[in-house]
Order: C-alpha cells, then structure tokens, then sequence
C-alpha cells in the first residue's frame, strides 16, 4: 500500500511540475501576443499542455513498467486522475484502459450486431438503433439502400465509421428524436462504447466494464458487475468460470487479458473556456492516437 502512495506521488507530482512550467511558458508568450482573439490564445495553451503531456507520458518511468495486466491496473489505481491549477488555468487528467469498452465499429461483424440487438431486447430497446450504428459505418451507397433514414436527416454525415464520440451523440439524438424510446435511457453509451477507427481492436477483460461484459456474455446485470468489479487479475479464460452460453458469446469478439493502451482525458479551464481533449496513448510505442478536442 505504502508503495503504491509513493507511486502515485511520483507521478502526480511530476505532471504538476512539468505542466505548470508550460503553463508559464504558454503565458508568457500570450501575453506578448496582445493581438490575437482570446480564444486563439486559450487554443494555443491547450495546445501547449497537451504537447507537454504527450512528453511526459514518453519520459514516465511508471508507464515503461506497464508490461503487463497487474502493472496496468498499479499505474491506473495510483494515477486515475490527476487535478491542479496553476497561474489561473486548471487542468485535469483522467487515465483508463482504452480497451475496456467496445468499439462501435467492431458491430459491422453480423455476428457482433446480433448480440448487441440481443442486449438490447433486453433492456427492451428498438433494435432499429443497431441498424442505424450499421449504416453509420456501411460507407456511401449510391442506390441508397440504407436500413434506416438517418441521412435523411443527416445527409452529409460521415458515414464509412463512427469517428468520436460527438458522432455517437449525433447518432443517438436522432435514434431518440425519431422513435421517442423512453427505454434508451437504460443504457449509457459512454459506458459501453469506446469510438476508434480500428474495428479489429482486442477487448481487454482485465478491465472490461460492466454493460461491455453484460453485451459480450449476454448475461444480466448483476452477473456482469461481479465480473468487472473483481480483485483479481485474469489470466485465462477459466479465471471467469463462464456458462457454455456465455462462452459461445464472448467468442464471436475480439478480446485479451492485456492491451497496452491508455485512454487519456484532459480537461483544461480558464476564465470561463473549457477545453476538453482525449486521445489514446500505446505505452509500448510511446506513441498518441485517435485525438478528439472540444473547444
């Protein structure tokens, strides 16, 4: 315990005092810059933390040790969020695993898009909502032979993958709008759905949440939590003890019992602006990815 503490010392201070300088930094050259609109100098003080963080992540001693499920699980109890401020900006840091949620786009699979209407049925939802997901990923059709009229609607939406989670949104409002499905309410697609291009991503179960085990096994609710809320960390599949059933299940995905990938949130706040970003982060290669901002 005493050791984890210092960990999360370590790391905790070291964003603090490394992220403070570029906030300084970032300051210094706003402030000669008295021409430009406020919202390009909170722009580029975003811009100046999020190259800072990207450089942090590349030197952190912790994060070179993260080999595996058991250091992944250290690094995310000790450094799950990271909150300071500094010269009037605050910042906060929030670090998951990017593998613990399902990817929207793995559901262009058949097999994949069943189970989830299955889930779905469950929580008595319109399966219609599955098909909208599939032709928000089914590309451009020239005879417009889509499932649903969601580009009715939105004609010109990007429709070769889902790209972000404001895609998801736009995509939910509209399943909302068009059916008035009070029942949608049962889910919270933040919980279940990790947005990435890369359809082929594993689905690392050390860290899987609890609707994404409840979609992946088709079981309930409470059989779902016990399995995303245990201590101990998985090697094999017979760590989970599944039913025949759930085996058939887990088995049409993608999954793993460890993926190198961080999902990293950064909120920053000055004078009223709020900026959020997130990004994936492959500890193994040091390397970002998949960049989202709101401004």
């Amino acid at each position: 315990m005493i050791a984890k503490r210092g960990i999360a010392l370590l790391v905790t201070v070291f964003f603090i005092m490394l992220i403070t300088l570029s906030v300084g930094v970032g300051l210094k050259y706003i402030n000669e810059s008295s021409k430009s609109i406020q919202k390009e100098q909170f722009l580029f003080q975003t811009t100046v933390i999020l190259d800072d963080v990207l450089s942090i992540l590349q030197k952190l001693k912790e994060l070179e040790q993260v080999g595996s499920a058991v250091e992944m699980s250290t690094f995310l109890l000790t450094s799950e969020v990271i909150p300071f401020q500094s010269n009037g900006v605050e910042v906060l840091i929030k670090f998951s695993s990017a593998r613990s949620k399902m990817n929207p786009n793995a559901l262009k699979d058949k097999e994949r898009l069943d189970v989830f209407k299955l889930f779905l049925m469950k929580k008595s939802i319109n399966t219609v909502y599955a098909d909208i997901l599939l032709d928000s990923m089914s590309g451009l059709k020239e005879d417009q032979t889509y499932l649903t009229g969601i580009f009715n609607t939105h004609p010109y939406a990007f429709r070769d993958y889902i790209t972000s989670s404001q895609h998801l949104q736009m995509i939910n409002k509209f399943y909302v709008n068009s059916f008035h499905d009070v029942n949608f309410q049962r889910i919270d697609t933040k919980e279940i759905f990790y947005t990435s291009k890369d359809s082929n991503s594993s689905i690392d179960l050390n860290f899987a949440t609890s609707s994404t085990y409840e979609i992946l096994l088709g079981c309930d609710t409470a059989r779902a939590e016990e399995l995303s809320l245990r201590g101990d960390v998985l090697q094999t599949l017979e760590d989970l003890q599944l039913s025949t059933e759930e085996q058939i299940n887990l088995s049409k995905f993608q999954t793993s019992f460890f993926e190198p990938y961080l999902d990293v949130n950064i909120r920053i706040r000055q004078e009223g602006k709020i900026s959020n970003i997130r990004f994936e982060y492959n500890t193994k290669l040091k390397k970002g990815s998949n960049f989202v901002f709101e401004v």
